[in-house]
């Protein structure tokens, strides 16, 4: 396995290559990257020529010049795949990485052979904000009148707002800083799922059985909105099965383009 460096518009960015054959192309969930689908990589290797990128602002990568949204992310895309000479290809996609993957191929149905979704991170709504989400944005409020009690609130607020952003399962937030921060916020207010209806190209939507972060109905939800997709349920998997099953994740992507 080869690790590699480009410039693409002032962003140096790092991507491992490994394998020969048909191109696979990569790209991970939010606070990923490459080295969380190595194993992943390694296996595929063994038939494609597997491409597993570090986007912008994770891994070895470097931050974006400024604040990014999900169109910012299709653009440096298709200058990265142009640059690096990959043309229909196969695409898979994770969480974030899986949302900005059906964006992508939505918009660039011709360089894309097959696309892969795993645990794919496209619909958004208020409405689909957990219990415990929803108490911690009435607590998020009250931390910002806390915040102004003289001498006390303003020390403890940083500390408060950390726990109130983990009780809410949204740890990807409290950890980001700077302009990641305000990119990740751009990211999760924006719903993708008017994408999907026009993708084309034949689409394999994997997903873990036991996925809080991306509910099952998510992918079944996919599947009926891209025409002809095939949808695979990995029993006892949470939202990272590239982690926890590698090898069964691997092998159901195998046969889904060498069947």
């Amino acid at each position: 396995m080869k690790e590699e460096k480009i410039v693409i518009s002032g962003i140096d960015i790092n991507y491992k290559i490994a394998g020969q054959g048909e191109p696979l192309l990569i790209l991970h969930g939010w606070g990923g990257s490459s080295d969380s689908w190595q194993k992943v990589q390694e296996i595929l290797a063994n038939d494609f020529q597997v491409i597993s990128l570090d986007l912008p602002g994770f891994g070895k990568s470097s931050v974006p010049p400024f604040i990014w949204n999900i169109d910012n992310y299709s653009a440096f895309l298709s200058d990265f795949v142009g640059k690096i000479g990959l043309e229909n290809f196969y695409l898979l996609g994770h969480s974030f990485g899986g949302g900005l993957s059906a964006k992508f191929s939505a918009d660039n149905p011709q360089k894309i052979k097959a696309l892969i979704l795993t645990g794919a991170a496209i619909f958004r709504s208020k409405k689909r904000l957990n219990w415990r989400q929803k108490i911690a944005s009435g607590l998020a409020k009250l931390g910002l009148a806390f915040k102004k009690i003289p001498l006390v609130g303003e020390s403890l607020y940083p500390l408060a707002r950390r726990l109130i952003y983990r009780f809410a399962g949204a740890r990807d937030y409290s950890r980001a800083t700077g302009v990641m921060k305000e990119t990740f916020k751009n990211i999760i207010n924006e719903d993708l799922s008017g994408y999907l209806a026009q993708i084309k190209t034949p689409t394999f939507i994997l997903w873990g059985e036991k996925d809080k972060s991306t509910p099952l109905q998510d992918a079944f939800a996919a599947q009926k909105l891209i025409k002809g997709s095939r949808l695979e349920i990995i029993k006892e998997a949470n939202h990272s099965p590239h982690l926890a099953q590698p090898e069964k994740l691997a092998g159901l992507i195998r046969r889904f383009i060498q069947p």
